[in-house]
């Protein structure tokens, strides 16, 4: 998907059109390996280990069909506005790529 730079539109905080700058934002954070109920964790406290049926730590994760689903990911577009310097964040779109053009 192309996408400008910059592009003139509605700012909600200005009540006005003005210029807009556009950017991709990134989307968030991973969860750590060492947070609450992680099998990381739990395998270092010594669950997942014996004999026996260990429940939650029997199986592996994720069958290996399962793992690659989707074709393309999310993408956010923030719009930051030139004279009040507030962003917004427009829709999130489903889409392999964003390009930006001049």
């Amino acid at each position: 998907m192309k996408l400008p730079k910059k592009t003139k539109r509605l700012c909600p905080y200005c009540k006005k059109q003005t210029e807009q700058k556009i950017v991709l934002v990134s989307t968030g954070h991973k969860r750590g390996s060492l947070k609450k109920g992680s099998k990381i964790r739990a395998r270092l406290r010594g669950r997942a280990r014996g004999f026996g049926n260990l429940g939650r730590w029997s199986k592996p994760a994720v069958t290996s069909w399962k793992r690659k689903t989707k074709a393309t990911k999310r993408l956010v577009v923030m719009y930051t506005c030139s004279v009040c310097k507030k962003s917004k964040p427009a829709r999130s779109r489903r889409v392999s790529k964003i390009v930006f053009e001049q």
